[in-house]
């Protein structure tokens, strides 16, 4: 039998004795060319000859080693020293290999007292779901054998073999897979002619890495299933496995898309204590709170190594106590909403510490009502718990997985097996017996009242044990049987372009090197029968996305899987990741309602978030909004303004148009101070009238009848002037009402004071020898009205010239009112008319004051200084209410001073004077005026 060495013998020693081989026959030939050799060169000869032996049997050496693969008695051949001879084979001119993962096994422990044969502890413990990964493999080798169109003349096989999640038997399965035989010899393959061209496996990172760590020495490619890449850089340090599962990154973006469509924002982190687990607990972590997302917790499940742990579980209670006290303290808390890294060991435990805490609790309903989120390794079919668990637990959870097809004739394919029928599959039978819990007459060592009959069907069977439908992984497994088919195809195809001929595609196994695959991995690219695209990406990973499932569970422990989503990093940006919520089927706990996940209620409209000291950022307490300002959404960061023009309501969570603010002539306050400034304007002109009708009487002649009228009219533009404080500000009104409202009030005034000096000028000129009779006369007051109103006229001419009062809205001062004001334009001039009003009140009051004992009959001083008094203290507690009142209530004040000031100057003076001219008439003579002085 011909062996070939191993890669380092073909690459090292190989390439070694072929550089001596040549300088050896260069030496040779040297020597055997020339003539008459001296002594010297003769012994050179010799030794070249020599030389060129010992070469010879070294080649020899290398190409029949020891009898390593002729004779299992060598010492470096390896018998199997597993009890455990489960495996699939099928011939084929070229093979595929495959290390599934169907089974579970207890072993002994190594005490190096012995031969280290391997020994079961226990029985196997199957997962009789893992089974449908063997048939896709034996589906799509047989849809490539069958279809000519693909390898034409070259028939595919395979070589399964299982790992029983344990190091040492995978390792040394894949011993076999190298060796293509039931003899291992370690670092050598034999059976050349059984070309292993490729191998796919395993279901979880490890039992992937152990087959890497092998299968790269050769670079045989490895095509994996598992969801999680081993923890290094495949690229560099891998390279030649291949994962058919997209990068794991995007179901992480996947998990963050979600809980922030739902606006979850407090979750628990639930993963496996060993380097998975801590690596995916940190990853969701950075990720979480990169995105506003808040963890709530991290539980590490304790690792439940080969199932060891799991058995030891089962024997002890405190081992049970211990876990479940480390477990459920967190997984209880009150957190609707966790993420798991679902991994069959993680399931295993979770499930086991809530199947047991819920036992010794006696309870039923704890764990109802939360939302589980599951990465893409769940499905429900962790061994030991099944037949016991509840898995509507899980009911209504959402997972990502693995984007899966309906693959036709699969089904077909599945419902037509049988356990006589699948020669050379050492799996099927004790699947069979697993799944259907019956067991097969022949079957040694086992007891059951139920016997297999064969007929038994598949589809009647849970969803934990097995499914008619392709699952994810399984998928995953058909099209990597499928990736290697094209890609031998490419290779042939190119290879009949190079050799200019049309012959069908052959291989000549012991010619065709695996190592040669690899280029036409990387670059293939084709549509599978389901219709998916199936390429690599730069890191040898599926270029896919994954699905998003909802889990509807029903009591028998069947399942069913509703695609609710999609996580596709290929897509179009901010379309990566899709949802349909109507066909989410929410756990009954929630009555369909949308589950909520937060720290705390959410802050409603209105309010604002505060965070909590010492408390992650997602927890946080509610602060209503601040004056002025809104919040129209849950949760909000802050509260804004309102746009200029708009207010907040009542509640702070809306905005509202602002209303307009000015004194109306149609609103109450209007009404009532127009109706007074017209009444008062009425009585002022009847007083004039009386006056003008009684002009020659004594009384009227007494008073000065000129300044009189000048007052009166005075007065009734005063009244009539307050007409242009109500109404909506125009420019025309703005313009005249403060300039108006000087002018006629300096006039008022001045004529008071005129009266008052007048008077007095008139009692002083009496007295002999007064030069002052000179002044007494019409001259002098109308000097003083038109000096005094001269002054009031410049102040005003120059506001009105300089910075004339205009129309303004002011939009700030009333929180829901848009002031509509009158803007002065220069307050300087503004205060300026105001006081030079203020400084004739004080003067004409001063003078009265002082005139108040002159005799009484022709004496106004005393009428005059109450007025004057009355007219000073109205303006003054005018000051205060104007300067803190705004919009219409300010216009008011102002209203209000202008008609008390001007009734005050009007009753005070003039209706005792009105008291004698209309009731008592008698006294309004000259006689009786000389009388009474």
């Amino acid at each position: 039998m011909k062996v070939t060495p191993s890669l380092y013998s073909e690459t090292k020693s190989a390439k070694l004795v072929w550089e001596l081989l040549n300088e050896g026959v260069a030496v040779w030939l040297l020597v055997c060319n020339r003539k008459n050799l001296d002594t010297e060169n003769q012994d050179r000869a010799m030794m070249a000859r020599i030389f060129m032996l010992l070469l010879l049997l070294l080649i020899l050496g290398l190409q029949f080693p020891p009898a390593a693969c002729k004779a299992q008695t060598a010492m470096c051949t390896i018998s199997d020293p597993s009890l455990l001879p489960y495996k699939y084979h099928q011939r084929g001119d070229l093979i595929i290999g495959a290390i599934v993962s169907q089974f579970g096994c207890l072993f002994d422990d190594i005490s190096f007292s012995e031969h280290p044969k391997t020994k079961l502890m226990d029985e196997l413990v199957p997962t009789p779901k893992n089974y449908q990964h063997v048939l896709s493999l034996v589906f799509a080798v047989k849809e490539i054998n069958e279809n000519q169109k693909i390898l034409p003349n070259v028939s595919l096989g395979f070589h399964i073999y299982d790992s029983y999640l344990n190091a040492r038997l995978t390792h040394q399965n894949i011993l076999k897979l190298l060796s293509l035989d039931e003899t291992i010899v370690p670092n050598f393959k034999c059976v050349k002619q059984k070309n292993l061209i490729a191998a796919i496996g395993g279901l979880d990172p490890e039992i992937s890495f152990y087959m890497a760590t092998q299968l790269g020495i050769y670079k045989i490619p490895q095509i994996a299933y598992c969801t999680l890449a081993p923890l290094m850089n495949v690229k560099v340090q891998l390279p030649s496995f291949y994962r058919m599962v997209p990068d794991e990154a995007h179901q992480y973006r996947g998990i963050v898309h979600l809980l922030q469509h739902f606006q979850w924002t407090w979750v628990g982190i639930i993963a496996l204590d060993d380097d998975s687990g801590e690596h995916f607990v940190k990853t969701m972590r950075t990720m979480f709170s990169e995105h506003g997302i808040c963890t709530a917790f991290s539980q590490k499940i304790p690792l439940l190594s080969q199932f060891t742990e799991i058995a030891e579980m089962l024997k002890s209670i405190d081992v049970t106590d211990s876990m479940i006290s480390m477990t459920m303290s967190r997984i209880n808390a009150k957190v609707n909403v966790y993420v798991i890294n679902a991994e069959a060991l993680t399931m295993s435990g979770l499930k086991l510490a809530i199947y047991f805490y819920m036992m010794m609790e006696g309870i039923t309903e704890i764990f109802t009502g939360k939302v589980w989120i599951m990465t893409a390794q769940n499905d429900f079919s962790t061994p030991l718990v099944n037949k016991d668990f509840n898995i509507q637990i899980f009911h209504g959870a959402l997972s990502f997985a693995i984007h899966s097809n309906e693959v036709l004739g699969f089904s077909d394919f599945l419902q037509s097996l049988h356990p006589d029928s699948q020669k050379g599959d050492d799996f099927i039978r004790i699947f069979w017996e697993q799944a259907f819990g019956c067991i097969f007459s022949n079957s040694e060592g086992k007891s059951s009242s139920i016997m297999c009959t064969g007929q038994e069907r598949l589809e009647n069977l849970p969803g934990t044990l097995f499914e008619l439908s392709m699952t994810g992984q399984s998928y995953s497994i058909y099209n990597a049987v499928h990736t290697l088919a094209h890609a031998l195809q490419r290779m042939c195809s190119i290879r009949s372009k190079l050799r200019a001929t049309v012959d069908e595609c052959r291989f000549s196994p012991p010619k065709l090197s695996s190592s040669q695959l690899h280029p036409f991995l990387r670059s293939i690219s084709f549509n599978n029968s389901a219709g998916d695209t199936i390429y690599f990406d730069e890191d040898g990973e599926l270029a896919g996305g994954f699905d998003l499932i909802n889990w509807v569970t029903f009591p028998n422990q069947s399942f069913l899987r509703v695609k609710a989503g999609m996580m596709d990093p290929w897509a179009s940006p901010g379309k990566e990741f899709s949802i349909t919520e109507e066909a989410i089927s929410w756990h009954r706990m929630f009555n369909q309602v949308l589950p909520i996940a937060l720290c705390n209620d959410q802050c409603h409209p209105g309010y604002s978030r505060r965070k909590k000291e010492g408390e992650p950022f997602c927890c946080y307490d509610c602060d209503p909004c601040s004056a002025g300002k809104i919040s129209d959404q849950k949760d909000m960061d802050d509260c804004s303004k309102c746009p200029e023009g708009q207010f907040p309501n009542k509640n702070r969570d809306q905005c509202l148009p602002k209303g307009l603010n000015f004194l109306s002539f149609t609103e109450p306050l209007g009404m009532v101070l127009s109706a007074l400034a017209l009444s008062f304007s009425l009585i002022t002109a009847l007083v004039l009238r009386i006056f003008i009708k009684n002009q020659d009487t004594p009384i009227v002649k007494a008073n000065n009848r000129d300044l009189t009228y000048s007052l009166l009219i005075s007065l009734l533009l005063c009244f009539l002037c307050s007409l242009l404080f109500i109404g909506k500000p125009q420019a025309a009104t703005c313009y005249l009402r403060q300039s108006f409202f000087g002018m006629v009030f300096s006039v008022a005034i001045s004529c008071v004071l005129a009266k008052t000096i007048t008077v007095v000028l008139a009692f002083m000129a009496t007295k002999p020898g007064s030069s002052l009779r000179k002044w007494v006369g019409k001259r002098l007051a109308n000097t003083i009205i038109l000096g005094c109103s001269l002054i009031q006229a410049s102040i005003c001419a120059v506001w009105l010239c300089t910075a004339p009062p205009f129309p303004h809205l002011d939009m700030d001062s009333l929180a829901e009112e848009i002031v509509v004001e009158c803007s002065e334009g220069s307050i300087t001039m503004f205060y300026c008319a105001l006081g030079y009003l203020g400084f004739l009140s004080m003067v004409s009051f001063i003078v009265a004051f002082l005139a108040r004992k002159l005799p009484d009959s022709f004496n106004e001083a005393k009428f005059i200084t109450f007025s004057m008094l009355v007219f000073c203290s109205v303006w003054l507690s005018f000051i205060p209410p104007y300067l803190s009142t705004k919009g219409k209530y300010m216009v008011a004040v102002e209203i209000f001073s202008i008609l008390a000031s001007s009734a005050g100057l009007l009753g005070c003076i003039f209706i005792p004077k009105c008291y004698i001219v209309l009731l008592r008439p008698e006294l309004n003579s000259k006689d009786q005026l000389l009388r009474r002085n």
